[in-house]
């Protein structure tokens, strides 16, 4: 977005953009001039808010929506409007929403998008309209490629989290054969790939296999596990998909392999979803923290924030979205209200959020790339914790 300067002389026409700039400082986006900071800006949040991976999207919207309001309260010289956008995770359905965002709401950040498909769709129109961006959760290690100078991400990508998981899995679960399934999502492939790449390098090659989330028949892919008779088999998708397959798996007569998968399926949605006998000992590796399994006291009071609001548990994402919409708040204390003020505000920003700090590479990628191991216990995921040095019994 462009500021339009004009020179103005005479006391008339100096009346008149006294006037002009009263005016502006009310317009939402404008800032940076005319006569003092907009009284309010507008960021975005752009993820799956009603689809079937809600679950993964709703809690990074409720904490960008918990942050925000607890700065409003403040009662800041510049406010900030919230916007969502509910892409319901179809990378297509995301562009005439990116493009609403950018031309008729006049965002000047976005929250997201939540998921890699969308991201990469997305990317390039922001990328065009010089509206910066940070993911809570998009981790396609290909979107740190592009050569994008206004996208950011909090969280680990699959090159990190993959390899981080699979290097896990070798160390704690020692397995002599592997079985990896993906989604054929840009990001359940992207995973199950990184985690396959790096169980090779390790010596155990893994039998491999896709299937459709859509589906709910997951029979042919169970026959072909069962067969191999692995000691652990990897997911990469979401949880919708992953309860299914986890369930079908052991009717199907898998019943001892350990099953591991990633941040997708970070959700009590594949408990629900294989039953909680079926899900006992599941294991979930993600870049991320889930705030009520922490004992940082941080974490604590934003669990304790979050639950006063939501009347719900900080699940997967929601510290992420916090420091992410913390991240843009703090550019605009700062006095940065237009897109690349805040977006060169980004690129040297380092703030100690919930989930970690919060710091950018040159490419948008964070700094800290920690993966956290969850496990499913009595019905409940409990953090086991670094996937470095994390063990199960």
């Amino acid at each position: 977005m462009r500021q339009i300067k004009a020179v103005l002389a005479g006391a008339t026409v100096a009346a008149v953009a006294v006037a002009l700039s009263a005016c502006g400082s009310k317009d939402a986006g404008t800032g940076g001039g005319g006569g003092g900071a907009p009284s309010s800006v507008k960021i975005g949040f752009m993820g799956d808010l009603t689809g079937e991976s809600a679950g993964i999207v709703v809690p990074p919207a409720n904490g960008a929506q918990l942050a925000i309001e607890e700065y409003n309260a403040t009662n800041p010289r510049t406010k900030i409007d919230l916007v969502k956008y509910d892409s319901q995770g179809n990378p297509t359905q995301a562009v005439p929403l990116a493009q609403k965002a950018v031309q008729t709401d006049k965002i000047v950040g976005l929250i997201g998008p939540a998921f890699s498909g969308e991201s990469k769709n997305v990317g390039p129109i922001l990328e065009e309209a010089k509206i910066p961006s940070i993911s809570p959760s998009a981790t396609n290690v290909d979107l740190a490629k592009n050569g994008w100078k206004y996208w950011h991400r909090v969280v680990a990508n699959d090159g990190v989290q993959g390899p981080g998981l699979a290097d896990f899995v070798a160390r704690a679960l020692k397995p002599k054969a592997a079985f990896v399934i993906d989604d054929k999502s840009t990001y359940g492939k992207g995973l199950a790939d990184a985690v396959t790449a790096t169980l090779k390098a390790g010596g155990v090659t893994p039998s491999t296999d896709s299937i459709d989330p859509a589906g709910s028949d997951f029979a042919t892919t169970v026959n072909k596990v069962k067969a191999a008779n692995p000691d652990v088999v990897f997911f990469g998708g979401y949880y919708s998909a992953a309860g299914k397959l986890l369930k079908q798996l052991r009717d199907g007569g898998v019943k001892t392999a350990k099953f591991v998968t990633g941040d997708g399926s970070l959700d009590k949605g594949l408990i629900d979803g294989a039953g909680a006998a079926n899900a006992e000992g599941a294991l979930i590796g993600c870049p991320c923290l889930i705030a009520s399994t922490s004992t940082d006291p941080a974490a604590q009071k934003f669990s304790t924030d979050y639950k006063a609001k939501f009347n719900a548990e900080p699940a997967v994402y929601a510290t992420e979205g916090f420091d992410a919409a913390s991240v843009f708040i703090e550019a605009v204390k700062a006095g940065n209200t237009t897109p690349e003020t805040i977006n060169s505000y980004l690129k040297t920003v380092d703030y100690k959020g919930v989930s970690k700090e919060i710091k950018f590479q040159d490419n948008g990628e964070p700094t800290v790339n920690d993966v956290l191991v969850y496990q499913v216990k009595n019905g409940k995921i409990t953090l086991v914790g670094n996937s470095k040095e994390a063990t199960v019994g």
